[in-house]
């Protein structure tokens, strides 16, 4: 019976340390960049293990990859899983490729039992889900959704000027199959929290009911360049001044909207960056979530109302430049059904959560049925090279993915 079915823990965790090992860091984390050849060599360990394990592999034009398991009905929609290999310049060992290498040892538990699911099941490793080397994150899920065309996606340059197309056929990843288009009866993705809640709540596995909105922008400051010596600091348009007020200034709509409301600059470039000279431009970039889209909006209106004022103020320019946005996705209702019955038949710990980090699965949501498994991770720390996450987890995790996959993939009428 497909609800005795089970997971090799011991091989989950091998499959992750064996990976870790491409990009491996100094502090015990990953560096594998979208694209870049540690990526593209994880790319192949992946698809090694996946032909091994009897898997076909197909490769579409922005570089997602998927591995697939027949079923009995080939003409039936498949059941997919994934998460993304490319990782952040000092990431760790679970983020994205544990949704990865999950899906892979479904694929292995499925072969070890002789079992035949009635639909196919693929593994997807989708294509620079960080977005931290071609921003904006999520674009291979994005283009295969239909969010972005696939020119947009292909031309998405790093701060050297070389765009995702030219890396993808450097690499040897321009695959030829169409990016999207096609039906999907399903899609699961296993991941790590990405934060405290489990760990604190004393629960093994949450089932993710959807994620909350997301808002980037790109603030640019423009001053006046001036000797830092014979300027009188009351003549100053000190670009760099004016910038950082505006960073508290988000800093302050994201306590103004607690509990929930995250606001983060993460990036920023000065110029000229010499000592004495006043800086006469700054750039740098914001990040607003939360669960309401009403309330994203509501941070969008003091943002752009706080950064005009503090430059009226200093005697600068602004220009707030929304980048990436997507409203608070809600996952499937059955999806979230097959997850839940799962965990509740394995007798886990577990409970409701929303994703607070942006995944594959927010524009999944829009072309297929979809939800999202999350395990613990120490600390709540990801996208830090101390990024760490317990063995049993990640079984736990694994093993509820497999049925909801199963629940999905063997269900009398797939959409």
């Amino acid at each position: 019976m497909a609800t005795n079915l089970t997971i090799d823990g011991d091989r989950l965790w091998q499959s992750l340390m064996a990976m870790a090992k491409i990009g491996a860091t100094e502090k015990g984390g990953n560096c594998r960049l979208a694209l870049s050849d540690l990526d593209r060599d994880g790319r192949d360990l992946f698809i090694g293990w996946a032909k091994d394990a009897g898997c076909t592999i197909g490769v579409d034009k922005m570089g997602n990859i998927f591995a697939r398991r027949p079923g009995r009905n080939n003409a039936l929609p498949p059941v997919l899983t994934g998460s993304h290999l490319d990782t952040q310049p000092t990431g760790g060992r679970f983020d994205g490729v544990y949704g990865v290498l999950a899906g892979l040892e479904v694929i292995r538990s499925l072969n070890d039992a002789g079992f035949e699911t009635e639909a196919p099941v693929e593994v997807v490793v989708w294509t620079n889900e960080e977005g931290s080397r071609f921003p904006p994150p999520m674009i291979g899920s994005g283009v295969f959704a239909g969010v972005f065309d696939l020119d947009y996606g292909l031309n998405r340059a790093d701060l050297e000027g070389k765009t995702i197309g030219q890396e993808l056929a450097r690499i040897g990843f321009a695959g030829d199959r169409a990016c999207g288009g096609r039906a999907v009866g399903a899609y699961f993705e296993a991941h790590i929290e990405q934060g405290p809640i489990l760990e604190a709540e004393q629960k093994m596995v949450g089932v993710v009911t959807g994620a909350q909105g997301q808002r980037w922008y790109e603030v640019t400051v423009i001053g006046q360049e001036a000797h830092a010596g014979p300027t009188p600091m009351k003549r100053r348009r000190d670009a760099l001044v004016g910038a950082a007020r505006m960073i508290d200034a988000v800093n302050r709509i994201g306590h103004d909207h607690a509990p929930y409301a995250c606001a983060t600059v993460g990036f920023a470039q000065v110029s000229p960056n010499s000592r004495n000279t006043i800086p006469g431009k700054v750039f740098f970039t914001v990040d607003f979530r939360h669960p309401e889209d009403a309330t994203l909006t509501a941070m969008d209106g003091a943002l752009r109302a706080d950064c005009q004022r503090i430059a009226d103020t200093i005697g600068l320019q602004v220009e707030v430049k929304e980048f990436w946005y997507f409203p608070p996705t809600p996952f499937d209702r059955d999806c979230i059904a097959a997850v839940r019955g799962a965990v509740e038949r394995a007798g886990y710990a577990h409970m409701d959560i929303i994703s607070g980090a942006g995944h594959d699965a927010v524009y999944m949501a829009r072309v297929a049925p979809t939800a999202m498994v999350f395990v613990p991770c120490e600390n709540g720390i990801s996208h830090n090279e101390v990024e760490n996450a317990r063995p049993e987890d990640l079984a736990a995790g694994c093993a509820v993915l497999l049925q909801a996959i199963l629940a999905r993939a063997n269900a009398p009428a797939m959409p």
